[in-house]
């Protein structure tokens, strides 16, 4: 049982536990998926946390998932603005089941909302069927399958299928 749940940005002294987290999740694609998660960058996960775009949900007093955010995203997006854009969603094996995205997703419109955003997006790559639907009923339109135009600075994991782009036109 849950008993409370909070939202903090992630600070340097998570960043092993990140790390813990996207292991976890890449093993997990291995094991279903012809796409997974390529071994991130630590600069890159140190310049998201200090730049105060990685988040943590803390339940129980225990990190139970984590993600980062942007508020641009023109590689995947292109020119779209307006939008808080969610990224690599990893949750603690522990909290599994607890439909963790839906309440990042009740976050997500209320800190959109306080940075005058009208949209919430993210992104997939592949074809996970289970994946798209998931992020339907938590909300967003799936826009389809698109092939970026250039990928250069992206992670590796880009390069080996199109996006499939889901957005939540804030009300």
């Amino acid at each position: 049982m849950i008993n409370s749940i909070n939202i903090h940005k992630s600070t340097i002294n998570d960043i092993d536990e990140i790390f813990r987290f996207y292991k976890i999740a890449t093993d997990f694609q291995k094991s279903k998926f012809f796409v997974h998660w390529p071994e991130f960058k630590r600069e890159l996960i140190e310049t998201e946390i200090m730049k105060n775009r990685q988040w943590k949900m803390m339940i129980d007093g225990r990190i139970a998932c984590i993600w980062a955010t942007t508020f641009s995203d023109p590689q995947i997006w292109g020119d779209r603005d307006s939008a808080l854009y969610i990224h690599r969603i990893a949750t603690n094996p522990d909290f599994r089941g607890n439909n963790l995205v839906a309440q990042i997703v009740a976050w997500a419109e209320q800190y959109a909302r306080e940075n005058a955003k009208e949209y919430i997006r993210m992104d997939t790559i592949g074809e996970n069927r289970g994946l798209i639907e998931y992020y339907k009923k938590c909300g967003f339109e799936y826009l389809g399958y698109f092939k970026l135009d250039s990928i250069e600075g992206l992670p590796d994991h880009y390069a080996l299928a199109d996006a499939c782009l889901f957005e939540k036109k804030l009300l």
